[in-house]
């Protein structure tokens, strides 16, 4: 659920949006259809855990602390691959 929350946050600046789309490699129209992947929602999550300034404000926005994010990050993204 926070990861949806959290994507939905992004799509509400589209300052953020913009951002998000092309770090992504996606465009506006592949939005919809990418989140219906697996992985995405991790994706989203990873995302915002490595840029401090979006982490905060998400956590902010959300009433959660950063570490909340970030364990949610690891959890849908699964151990570290070494």
């Amino acid at each position: 659920m926070l990861a949806i929350s959290a994507l939905g946050w992004l799509a509400a600046d589209p300052e953020r949006l913009e951002r998000f789309v092309a770090v992504s490699g996606l465009d506006l129209g592949d939005l919809r259809r990418a989140a219906s992947e697996p992985g995405f929602a991790a994706g989203v999550l990873d995302y915002i855990c490595s840029d401090e300034p979006t982490l905060l404000a998400l956590a902010e926005h959300a009433n959660l602390r950063p570490e909340e994010v970030a364990g949610a990050q690891m959890l849908l993204s699964g151990p570290p691959v070494d």
